[in-house]
């Protein structure tokens, strides 16, 4: 067994001069970081008095959710002769939130698209979404579902020039 570990740094940076003061005397604003890589500007969703130019961590677990998936999907396409042209998702993640405060995410809902470049790669190419789960870290590692709805679509001359 492997063991990763993934160092971050998080700082707030949303006081406003006078701390946690009262619910609504600070920002949510927020830096995460890691050496070598771009500064994400985060804070909590706008429903909660956040900055929604800003990720929040909702989104950023959405994100992970997605990304996973794509990673795996491709390393198993390349593994099992498809030839993938291009790949875009929607996802979109359901949190409820309780009478306290306290909130879950109810589940998560991966939407992939994935062009492939010939039509006898349609139902290989499908079948690989129903393995992701084997495999995704984060999928893995949550408690609620990750569902998929995937469609795949053929090639067009314009995608293989691309």
């Amino acid at each position: 067994m492997r063991r990763h570990q993934y160092r971050l740094g998080l700082r707030w940076t949303g006081n406003r001069g006078s701390g946690t003061s009262g619910y609504r005397d600070y920002a949510r604003d927020h830096e995460v970081t890691a050496a070598g890589k771009p500064v994400i500007l985060g804070s909590s969703e706008a429903a909660f008095r956040g900055d929604a130019a800003r990720w929040n961590p909702e989104e950023l677990l959405v994100a992970s959710l997605a990304q996973c998936h794509m990673l795996w999907y491709l390393h198993l396409a390349g593994v099992e002769g498809v030839l993938v042209v291009d790949y875009t998702d929607q996802p979109e993640g359901v949190m409820v939130e309780d009478d306290s405060g306290a909130g879950r995410f109810e589940r998560v809902i991966l939407r992939p698209v994935v062009t492939v470049a010939e039509p006898s790669m349609t139902e290989a190419a499908q079948a690989i979404h129903q393995r992701i789960g084997e495999y995704c870290f984060i999928a893995r590692s949550v408690n609620f579902p990750v569902d998929h709805q995937p469609a795949v679509r053929v090639a067009t001359a314009t995608h293989l020039a691309e």
